[in-house]
């Protein structure tokens, strides 16, 4: 199932002999498979003591690290427990645990450890990672980590990363640091390039998928700030259609509640043609109608809005699901209270959000009605902010968003539905 470590991927298990060794770069780089590699190898031989994996949450932990660790040493001498929060590993006990927020921190407190393994280090709350060079005291400890860059002044790469004593960087050249400053850390970068398996068209598919922003860190394993236009790989004569097909099925409503701002909600299906499609758009700015309305008022539009919409001699629409603004509590429970079914809250994680909306358009699986005026107006100006960029912290712009917002709680709330439509793609190309 799985091919011989080579190149840069083999040279890093080799050096990965300080006390912290970080694999950082692209995606499907092999930055993963050569750092469990190296864990594999230390949970047999490293020093005896408790030790530790952790991610963003357990299950994505379960997902990136440890199904691939079953899948390469089998069930018998990989045991996950789930709900218990340990890993049985070669016949060795090991802690889990999730780092996605300032809470984290109290998981570890007072653990005394050999070892650690740590999957997407960047999304995790520095004062974790902090807490985490505290417990590893046992003589010998090392931890092993991995992640995708993010911004250059994100906490990791200013206080860690730039200060490593040995670098691998994405040319291949190694590095050692002449600082006296400098922290036991070998840090090893890999672009999608580095990866020699992966067939060249599906190189070049995922060249297309990731655009701007996404382009530089997750292909090239570049740190970069983010600046400018989010989505700028939204093209009107590619994105825009006139005429929709017939749909396949209705897959939700994203909706972005407003009251003094625009309200906007999105109508969004799947076409026969295995492609999205925002078909329709409902949306009020009380600030052109110089009207506020009432939540009943809101719901009222909304669902004469889609009891009204047609499509092909057909009238009417009932999507399965409408997710809305999950700040907005006193709306859902109107939408609930009138019987409007499949009602719930909007996965609202910004990053991924926009991630999401960018690998849909990237991938062309995403089309947009021209009718769909607020959005369209949004999409090629909704920018990030750049003050925020320099403060470490990817976020877009709060200015004319509310249709933009829409869309990402649309398409990131049913990732995992429509994600097999990308991989359709990204198949076909190879």
């Amino acid at each position: 199932m799985y091919s011989a470590l080579a190149g840069k991927q083999l040279r890093s298990t080799m050096l990965a002999t300080a006390r912290g060794n970080l694999w950082e770069g692209a995606v499907r780089s092999s930055k993963t498979i050569s750092s469990i590699m190296v864990w594999l190898r230390y949970v047999r031989t490293g020093p005896a003591g408790p030790l530790l994996m952790a991610g963003k949450t357990e299950r994505t932990l379960k997902r990136n690290i440890i199904d691939v660790i079953v899948a390469m040493v089998g069930t018998q001498r990989c045991v996950y427990k789930a709900g218990a929060g340990e890993l049985i590993l070669f016949g060795r006990t090991i802690y889990t645990a999730g780092a996605n927020d300032e809470r984290a921190a109290e998981k570890i407190k007072g653990l005394t450890l050999a070892g650690a393994y740590l999957d997407e280090v960047t999304t995790f709350p520095e004062s974790f990672f902090a807490m985490l060079g505290t417990r590893l005291s046992v003589p010998g400890a090392q931890w092993f980590g991995t992640t995708n860059p993010e911004g250059p002044n994100h906490w990791l790469k200013k206080k860690y990363l730039d200060r490593a004593r040995l670098h691998l960087r994405r040319d291949g050249q190694l590095a050692e640091s002449a600082d006296p400053a400098a922290i036991d850390l070998h840090r090893f970068s890999f672009s999608l390039e580095d990866n020699p398996y992966l067939p060249a068209p599906y190189v070049e598919a995922l060249k297309v998928e990731y655009q701007g922003l996404f382009y530089k860190r997750y292909v090239l394993g570049e740190w970069c700030l983010a600046e400018g236009v989010v989505y700028d790989m939204f093209d009107e004569k590619r994105h825009v259609v006139d005429l929709l097909p017939d749909m396949q099925r209705w897959m939700c409503v994203g909706l972005d509640y407003g009251t003094i701002n625009p309200f906007s909600a999105l109508l969004v299906g799947i076409g026969a043609d295995q492609r999205m499609y925002v078909a329709s758009e409902y949306r009020h700015d009380s600030r052109v109608a110089r009207r506020q309305l009432t939540d009943a008022e809101y719901s009222q539009g909304l669902r004469g809005w889609l009891a009204s919409y047609e499509h092909r001699g057909t009238k009417g629409v009932s999507p399965q699901w409408v997710f809305v603004d999950p700040s907005a509590a006193s709306f859902m429970n109107q939408l609930w209270s009138d019987g409007m079914p499949g009602v719930a809250k909007a996965n609202n994680d910004v990053k991924d959000g926009i991630r999401s909306v960018s690998v849909a358009l990237g991938q062309n699986v995403l089309s947009i009605h021209r009718s769909c005026a607020g959005l369209l107006s949004e999409l090629p100006s909704y920018a990030w902010d750049e003050k925020a960029a320099k403060a470490g912290t990817d976020a877009p712009l709060k200015i004319d968003d509310h249709s933009a917002d829409a869309l990402r709680y649309a398409l990131h709330s049913t990732a995992h539905e429509w994600r097999p439509l990308t991989r359709r793609n990204l198949e076909v190309a190879a």
